[in-house]
Formats: C-alpha cells, sequence, structure tokens
C-alpha cells in the first residue's frame, strides 16, 4: 500500500521522497539530496530531515497493519533529535516498529547518509485506521 502512496503523495513528491524498501520489519526511505531542500549553503534543512522522518514513521507503522476500507492516519508526536549535519548529501530514513497496538503505533528512526553517517534519530506515535 506504501509504495503506491508515497508517489502519489504530493508532499512527498515535492521533496523527492521515494521507498528503497518496504518490508513488515524495517523500512527505507530516500530523500535525495536538492539544494532546494537545503537552509543555507549545502546544509539540508532540518525541517527537511523532519519530513522525511515523519513519512517514514507512517510507512513503518502501515508496513505490517491490517489496512482498512477508508484508509486514514496520522502522526500523533514526533520527537527529533539532530545529530549532525548533512551536507550535500542524500538521506535514508530507517523505520521500525517498536510497539503495535490496536490503533496507535509508536516507532523509531534513524536519518543517515548513504555511508551510515547518522544524521538525526526520531521517536513517533502514529494512529492508523
Amino acid at each position: 500500500m506504501m509504495a503506491a502512496f508515497i508517489p502519489q503523495s504530493p508532499f512527498a513528491v515535492k521533496l523527492g521522497i521515494v521507498a528503497e524498501e518496504l518490508d513488515a520489519d524495517e523500512v527505507r526511505l530516500l530523500l535525495p539530496w536538492n539544494p532546494a531542500n537545503t537552509t543555507i549553503g549545502d546544509m539540508v534543512h532540518g525541517g527537511a530531515i523532519a519530513a522525511l522522518a515523519d513519512v517514514t514513521v507512517m510507512a513503518a507503522a502501515w508496513a505490517g497493519a491490517d489496512v482498512p476500507d477508508d484508509l486514514r492516519g496520522v502522526t500523533t508526536s514526533m520527537t527529533v533529535h539532530y545529530l549532525a549535519p548533512a551536507r550535500a548529501t542524500d538521506l535514508v530514513g530507517v523505520g521500525r516498529v517498536l510497539r503495535r497496538g490496536k490503533t496507535l503505533v509508536n516507532c523509531d528512526v534513524d536519518v543517515v547518509t548513504p555511508d551510515g553517517t547518522a544524521v538525526a534519530t526520531a521517536i513517533a506515535t502514529y494512529k492508523v485506521g
């Protein structure tokens, strides 16, 4: 379901976010380097990093969920910790489900460069259904 949704999401498309892996155990989304996503110089904007984390949370939450006829969902909370600047590089959001309740799904996300350098980490709760 996420493989079809992400390419049709106007915001994900605007940022260039694409799905690399959508397994129930782990999802990987790519935010390709784009100078339009910078804050100054070649530094990727923190909002773009947070947006990647948020879309990754959504993908992780739905990856192992039963898809209802009336698809609805929303991030109810998210905390992002920025660990290092990302300069002129693609970013990868790696998301996992920590706990899946009936409607609330707790997830964590690591945002890393392609070589594995940690840029940010997030923990979030997503409401499915």
